[in-house]
């Protein structure tokens, strides 16, 4: 039921939010963007991220990917050789599996630099990017720059050409643009050194201690990069400087130290929109004038410390948008309860009238009763029976009681017992008294199409009188036994009476006759009477079989009552779930305020449609069939209708804002204290963005002495919210804080960036020395180059 659940409204988002950005500005990318992707690992951030730029951007076509690969990666994942013309893969001759190698990143380094081949590949590919990205000229504003963004893994051998791979670049892209501007992503998954944590970390550490040789002011570089297709290698050269602008840190694991799937799957949109932040087509002057508008310079100078160290970055990404999955549970709660309202309607039915619907009405019950019991006309056949010879006068001064067995012994109780007693015993054991209710409520359905399995669980509860047919059925059970016990005593008596005091027709001298009239009175009298008598029991009988068929069908009803009460507190504890769970949106209002769409929409259907509608076979249909399917079938049944029929309708075509602001502004009974006003709701969107916004990298103190933090909402500037975000806390706040504008309906992002960290303020650095040096005492080397180059360990 939870994956059946989970489904529904996974869907449902997904088609929502396919519609509702279809709306939405994308942006554009200034200057010509390449990613050049380092490491087998690295790969996996290419296809989310290509999926973020065309969803976002408006010029994604013109984004070049670069990805550099090793043999077993490219076979690993099985990299084809039918790639976009804007993405370029290239695959160096070497292997990063051979953990028996203690040297492994050292072998690697040594073993392509002393080629010439892979760097002349390398060569070809990156002008052919340069090439690819001149075609595309007309879709950028300005081709007098170049932003270069290399992405790696920190713990991935491959990274240990970082610095050829990144020179080679700029040198060629230097021949086609005034300027590159080139910043590193430096990845880090936590969350993946479960069983090789000790050299994943050594490799780890030993990246992050190259990087920050190659961060330092006078890191220089010169090496024989560019090939031709001669073979002739020329020096590519670095002078002393940072070799990238600026360097972003990004982690599984925030800054609170806590972790979740999805955090890599961030980081991916992080860059992509700390690519955008950085260059981004103005279009809209008017508001950026109106903005803290990014600026890579001041950013860039808050991170230096006074001795000219430059510090990394980090940052963090939240974001908002219309709840969606959320919206789909409460919905579907609200619309299965709606439906139980419906289905409990009390309907104003007297009890004959129930007595009808389950065939007990009195014509009903004297029609079963007759065909029960043989035809009274065959009381006038037992006069036939066999009789002794005897005359009046010998009869008369007898009791009836005595007449009988004077006339005919066991006679007559024996063949009323076998042609009356008998047949009407097995006439009523051959009744199955479940299929003639269920017959008669079919046959009443059409006259009472609105009696349904809850009017029929409160007419058959046996535990209560109000509603109930069964106190009736009892009643009519102690009716009929005093009616029967009053004619045994009528029989007692009668037998007692003396024959000539009875009242049947006598003629003088004719004493044959007489006999023969007395007969026939005798069984008009008696045996009418003990027909009546049977009749009474076997109404009897049958009303007690009625009573037990009553009370199983209440336990079938039952069962669907507590199963479809059941489902709506399942149906609601998803939609809680959703809510609580949610780390995109914010919760409050929704229950409340999907309660009222939801109504107004069954009512409005109700008002074109019919009263019933809801229970038409093109909708719900009958429900008792469906419960008795299982929930599964009815879950099922209930989410189709409800997704063409509920969801559909005019109050959820909102845009994030419009839903947001009704949101808020629904008005609740005072006392409910869950429900917040606008201003409360926008507060807490607010904080909920800046707490999920948490910055991805765990730091030992997280206050440090060169901390700066820049926040920059994504979103439509003229929205209540976005002006309402701007304004909060202006006063207080320590932090620069803007907004990108994009005429957006679908939600709003917020990315937080802090920065003027060092290396040796991370945790993982902290945490992954100690195994790096462990390693290095065991003979493990880790570094192309030699190590008396690289920056003091901190």
């Amino acid at each position: 039921m939870k994956l059946l659940l989970q489904q529904f409204a996974t869907q449902y988002a997904y088609e929502e939010e396919r519609l509702s950005g279809k709306g939405d500005d994308q942006s554009s990318f200034h200057y010509p963007t390449v990613f050049i992707y380092v490491g087998d690992k690295a790969a996996e951030a290419m296809e989310p991220m290509m999926r973020i730029h065309e969803k976002k951007s408006v010029n994604s076509a013109g984004i070049m990917y670069v990805h550099i690969a090793s043999e077993d990666g490219a076979k690993a994942s099985g990299m084809g050789t039918e790639l976009p013309s804007r993405v370029s893969r290239l695959v160096l001759p070497v292997c990063t599996e051979k953990r028996n190698d203690k040297s492994l990143r050292k072998h690697i380094y040594q073993d392509v630099t002393r080629q010439t081949q892979p760097w002349f590949e390398l060569n070809r590919v990156l002008r052919q990017v340069s090439r690819h990205i001149a075609d595309y000229g007309r879709i950028y504003a300005s081709f007098d720059r170049i932003h270069l963004s290399v992405i790696t893994r920190v713990e991935d051998p491959l990274n240990v050409f970082i610095p050829e791979v990144t020179l080679l670049a700029h040198s060629i892209l230097s021949q086609s643009f005034k300027s590159v501007q080139m910043d590193l992503y430096a990845l880090i998954s936590e969350r993946d050194q479960v069983e090789t944590f000790g050299y994943s970390s050594s490799l780890g550490v030993a990246f992050l201690r190259e990087l920050d040789t190659m961060q330092r002011k006078d890191y220089s570089f010169s090496a024989p990069l560019q090939v031709t297709e001669d073979g002739i290698s020329i020096p590519v050269t670095h002078v002393a400087s940072p070799l990238f602008d600026l360097v972003y840190i990004l982690s599984d694991k925030n800054e609170r130290g806590i972790s979740s799937p999805n955090d890599m799957q961030d980081n991916y949109e992080i860059i992509c929109h700390i690519s955008l932040l950085k260059n981004r087509k103005q279009q809209e002057a008017a508001y950026e004038l109106n903005q803290n508008s990014y600026n890579n310079t001041s950013f860039k100078n808050n991170l230096m410390t006074e001795s000219g160290r430059q510090g990394y970055v980090s940052a963090g990404i939240s974001k908002i948008k219309r709840p969606n999955q959320s919206i789909a549970l409460t919905v579907l709660y609200h619309f299965h309860k709606e439906l139980i309202h419906r289905l409990q309607r009390e309907l104003h039915v007297s009890s004959a009238e129930k007595l009808i619907y389950f065939g007990l009405d009195p014509s009903t019950i004297d029609g079963l009763l007759n065909s029960l019991i043989p035809d009274e006309g065959k009381i006038a056949d037992m006069s036939g029976i066999m009789s002794r010879e005897m005359s009046y006068s010998q009869l008369k001064s007898l009791s009836i009681q005595e007449a009988e067995q004077a006339l005919f012994g066991e006679g007559c109780q024996a063949y009323f017992h076998a042609n009356f007693v008998q047949e009407a015993n097995l006439a009523v054991d051959q009744l199955d008294m479940n299929i003639f209710l269920q017959r008669a409520m079919e046959k009443q359905a059409l006259q009472f199409p609105q009696v349904g399995f809850m009017q029929l669980f409160q007419w058959t509860n046996p535990w209560v009188e109000h509603e109930s047919i069964l106190p009736v059925i009892r009643n009519l059970i102690r009716q009929r036994e005093a009616e029967k016990d009053f004619v045994i005593s009528e029989l007692e008596q009668l037998y007692q009476e003396n024959v000539d005091s009875q009242t049947f027709k006598r003629m003088p001298f004719m004493d044959k006759h007489n006999v023969r009239s007395f007969i026939r009175y005798f069984f008009e009298k008696i045996y009418r009477k003990k027909l009546e008598k049977l009749r009474l029991e076997v109404e009897i009988a049958c009303m007690k079989r009625v009573e037990t068929a009553l009370e199983q069908l209440h336990v079938i009803y039952q069962r669907q009552v507590k199963q479809i009460q059941e489902l709506r507190d399942s149906l609601h504890g998803a939609a809680l779930e959703s809510i609580r769970t949610a780390d995109d949106y914010i919760g409050q209002n929704i229950i409340e305020f999907y309660e009222r769409v939801t109504q107004n929409v069954m009512e409005d259907l109700e008002a074109k449609r019919g009263q019933e509608i809801f229970f038409d076979d093109r909708y719900m249909g009958s429900i008792s069939p469906l419960l008795l399917q299982g929930n599964e079938a009815y879950v099922k049944k209930l989410m189709a209708v409800c997704r063409q029929h509920i969801l559909t309708a005019e109050p959820f075509q909102q845009t994030f804002e419009e839903e947001l602001l009704q949101r808020a502004n629904v008005t609740i009974a005072y006392e409910n204290k869950q429900v917040l006003s606008k201003d409360e709701l926008f507060k807490k969107l607010y904080r909920t963005l800046e707490d999920h916004a948490g910055i991805h990298i765990r730091l030992l103190d997280y206050t440090h002495e060169h901390r700066y933090e820049e926040k920059y909402f994504f979103g439509d500037y003229t929205s209540e919210f976005i002006r309402f975000a701007l304004g909060a806390d202006e006063t207080t706040r320590i932090y620069k804080l803007g907004c990108v504008h994009e005429k957006r309906s679908s939600g709003v992002d917020k990315l937080n960036m802090m920065g003027g960290f060092h290396v040796e303020d991370l945790m993982y650095y902290r945490n992954g020395k100690i195994y790096y040096e462990s390693y290095l005492q065991n003979e493990y080397e880790f570094h192309g180059v030699d190590v008396h180059q690289l920056s003091e360990l901190v």
